[in-house]
């Protein structure tokens, strides 16, 4: 079989990764392989040209402008994709492989982290051992802090049901949690399988303890937790956040958690690197991680490894296992 011209188009430190090594020798098997890491149109569109078959993240976006230059061009397999750039693609009938679902465990499994934390102050102890201020408990159970609670039965909302959503609904089952969904493209029926129930989102907000956000960010949910929905949080309510910081007002939030009477788990967030005089950083009742939750090894080879799949399989004429379709477009960012 004749070998293709394949672009891999992603940040050096792929390249870089021993671990990665395997899943990129496979590409040498069918393709005439050049790697690159361009981040603007004009950087990309010569080797671009060159393709017939691109493997990348979501940027430089495949816009017409860039299509239009590169011909050969048959197939994209995508990391993530932008809700422009898709609608570009199925426009063309351009055949694009969708690996972003790849990161949905460990997200899920990063949004229980914090869930968990945020509720037994996990990160509280660690610090304080550290520096070696710990307070041990001496006069049992009087001197229990009562805001270190346990998951256990406790209301859970979650903001967006799909696969991140769904399978931290299934990682805290286990919990016995009474659970309520926001998502308004995903039928009662998928929600009511994993043990949920479907709301509006004020109702969501004020009868839970916990509230999760798993959504996708684009104009629809540009700062869908407002004013109004931080002022509707519980009190000793928990958010946390593991989708992106655009879909929360963070200076709304930043007034509520100075209040100290509700506690916030963030790992995305406005501006990142965070600037090291972020209020956020000041405010005990605030943890924080630094955008991790899927950058895991096991993530990035599962994806990569799906979408070699899917070009080995639209090389051999099959139908791609993680296509773009219409029904996904409310899922990705904008």
């Amino acid at each position: 079989m004749k070998k293709i011209n394949l672009l891999v188009n992603l940040r050096k430190g792929f390249f870089r990764t021993p671990s990665l090594k395997g899943v990129f020798a496979r590409l040498n098997r069918f393709a005439k392989v050049r790697k690159t890491s361009h981040n603007t149109p004009d950087e990309i569109k010569k080797d671009l040209a060159w393709a017939d078959a691109v493997l990348m993240w979501s940027w430089p976006a495949l816009l017409d402008d860039l299509l239009d230059k590169a011909p050969r061009l048959r197939m994209s397999a995508q990391l993530d994709i932008g809700q422009k750039a898709a609608k570009v693609a199925l426009r063309r009938k351009l055949p694009v492989s969708v690996g972003k679902t790849g990161w949905s465990p460990s997200v899920a499994e990063m949004a229980l982290t914090l869930t968990l934390g945020a509720l037994r102050k996990t990160s509280d102890y660690h610090c304080a051992m550290r520096n070696g201020r710990e307070k041990w408990i001496s006069d049992f159970p009087l001197d229990i802090d009562p805001m270190e609670r346990q998951l256990t039965g406790r209301p859970v909302g979650i903001v967006g049901f799909g696969r991140i959503g769904r399978r931290l609904a299934e990682l805290i089952k286990p919990f016995g949690c009474p659970l309520n969904v926001y998502d308004p493209f995903v039928p009662d029926s998928a929600i009511k399988e994993l043990g949920g129930k479907k709301t509006d989102l004020m109702r969501m907000i004020r009868s839970s303890d916990v509230v999760v956000l798993c959504a996708a960010a684009n104009e629809g949910t540009k700062k869908l937790i407002g004013p109004k929905q931080i002022a509707a949080f519980r009190k000793g309510a928990v958010l946390v956040n593991v989708a992106r910081a655009m879909l929360v007002d963070t200076g709304a939030l930043i007034r509520r958690l100075k209040k100290g009477d509700m506690f916030a788990a963030i790992d995305v967030f406005d501006k990142e690197p965070l600037p090291a005089g972020h209020p956020l950083r000041k405010l005990r009742n605030a943890y924080l991680t630094p955008h991790r939750a899927g950058g895991v090894t096991e993530s990035v080879s599962r994806i990569l490894n799906w979408l070699i799949d899917d070009i080995e399989n639209h090389l051999a004429g099959w139908p791609l296992k993680y296509p773009l379709t219409e029904k996904m477009l409310p899922s990705l960012d904008g």
